[in-house]
């Protein structure tokens, strides 16, 4: 099957600036026997196990890493820009190669185009980031309001662009509100580390990193769902 992506798919320009700011568990669930003869809990945890292959869990794991990875280098993003570290443009980079690569994770499920395009759609993503958070810095409101329509816009696009592609498991309204969630806890980040209130900053990340993982299921147990043949 190849996924082609959906004809007038509108895109603004990445800014080639430093990079900023900027999931349904694999495990099979056990059934229960009937009322009595329920078997034990570690008995359903075995069943659980056997029942997850590995490719399986190959591709669940490689998942987790990719989206870990966006909210790691994010993170030291935003970090670097805040206090104007000079590991920014190297940071940049690693941050901007990860997006690269979680679109070349679906091209061998839904074809280059769609991976290229969801590349592009990430970067879009990361460059509406510096452009939100250079109109915080700069305290701008009128601008701060405008790139934040663009950046959560651009949220939309991603979600509608995967729920295109595996609309029975990832659907639509679901697919908005995991990456509306994404973005208002990145932003929340972002304004606690320019604020200087680091503790806040440290809770967000903890949030941040638990809902990507949630996130990153999602997109990993869809796609198993959707070629299950593919991780027998």
């Amino acid at each position: 099957m190849r996924f082609t992506p959906r004809p007038g798919t509108r895109r603004r320009p990445v800014i080639a600036t430093a990079a900023v700011v900027l999931a349904a568990a694999l495990g099979a669930v056990a059934t229960a026997g009937a009322v009595g003869t329920a078997p034990s809990r570690d008995h359903q945890h075995a069943q659980s196990a056997r029942s997850v292959t590995a490719k399986q869990l190959a591709f669940h794991d490689a998942m987790r890493k990719l989206w870990e990875d966006h909210i790691t280098w994010t993170r030291l993003a935003i970090v670097s820009f805040a206090h104007d570290l000079p590991d920014l443009p190297a940071t940049e980079a690693r941050l901007l190669d990860n997006q690269a690569d979680i679109g070349n994770a679906i091209k061998p499920y839904y074809g280059k185009a769609a991976g290229n395009e969801l590349t592009a759609l990430l970067k879009e993503h990361i460059a509406g980031a510096v452009a939100l958070l250079g109109a915080a810095k700069a305290g701008d409101q009128t601008l701060i309001a405008q790139r934040s329509d663009e950046w959560y816009a651009n949220g939309n696009e991603i979600a509608d662009f995967l729920s295109h592609a595996n609309p029975r498991n990832w659907p639509p309204a679901k697919m908005r509100r995991m990456m509306r969630r994404h973005l208002d806890q990145t932003l929340s980040e972002a304004t606690h580390r320019l604020g200087g209130d680091y503790a806040a900053d440290i809770r967000d990340y903890e949030q941040v990193h638990h809902h990507i993982l949630e996130m990153a299921d999602m997109l990993s147990a869809g796609i198993i769902k959707q070629f299950p043949r593919r991780f027998r």
